[in-house]
């Protein structure tokens, strides 16, 4: 008898962004090729959910979600630490792969990128780790500016699965992406329809889950009102 492999708690952030014509534009990042999981795929910034996102020390860091809070909108199955886990890994990712921090405190207010930067090359580097900084520097997580988006788990037939939530969030004021980085060959900003233009021309590659949270994205007008239909939603998945 063949058991299913066990999928991997994860979760995934799509960064926002107003375009030049007041559209929506996201934030896509290619994979290294040597990577051996969708390696020269392009991805929204995301990863697994380690014990440290929800560990004692690094809760008592975050605002804008209750422990309570999340694990409403994530499930009940889930405890409520590691429900807002998910929250901490999504704003830790997105700084790991991308530079953007989803935090409140002096460092961020005082813009110091340069101070921050090396303090990413440092977690990455495993030198250091994010509740260390966040201790650090005096840091509070945003978790309130990432909103629930959708949960998309890997079929059974697959030997590496994933049980993924997805996030979005507007881009801070004053933030901007790193081009590429430790997990990241390049990046890019792209309006989801040309984005699913480029995928049909076999010119950008990507999994399903991605195409189905850009197919989405293209039918807004703006990123208001994206975060307002999912703000809204998350509203009444809390209550």
């Amino acid at each position: 008898m063949t058991f299913a492999a066990e999928p991997k708690t994860a979760l995934t952030v799509i960064l926002l962004r107003s375009g030049e014509s007041g559209g929506i534009e996201v934030f896509l990042t290619r994979r290294p090729e040597a990577m051996d999981f969708l390696g020269g795929a392009y991805v929204f910034p995301g990863g697994t959910v380690r014990k440290e996102d929800y560990s004692e020390n690094i809760l008592k860091r975050c605002r804008g979600v209750s422990p309570a809070e999340a694990r409403n909108i994530l499930g009940a199955h889930l405890k409520p630490e590691v429900a807002l886990g998910h929250w901490v890994a999504g704003i830790r990712e997105v700084f790991e792969e991308g530079g953007v921090l989803f935090c409140s405190g002096e460092s961020v207010s005082e813009s110091r990128p340069s101070e921050l930067e090396r303090e990413r090359r440092r977690i990455v580097r495993r030198e250091s780790t994010f509740a260390r900084m966040l201790d650090t520097e005096n840091l509070y997580c945003d978790a309130g500016a990432l909103v629930y988006f959708a949960h998309w788990l890997t079929p059974e037939e697959f030997s590496m699965r994933f049980d993924t939530r997805f996030f979005i969030a507007l881009l801070p004021p004053g933030q901007t992406p790193l081009e590429s980085s430790e997990e990241v060959t390049d990046s890019l900003w792209i309006a989801p329809v040309r984005a699913l233009q480029l995928y049909a021309e076999r010119k950008l590659p990507m999994i399903f889950p991605t195409y189905a949270s850009l197919r989405t994205l293209a039918d807004f007008d703006n990123v208001d009102t994206v975060m307002k239909q999912y703000g809204n939603e998350l509203g009444r998945r809390s209550t």
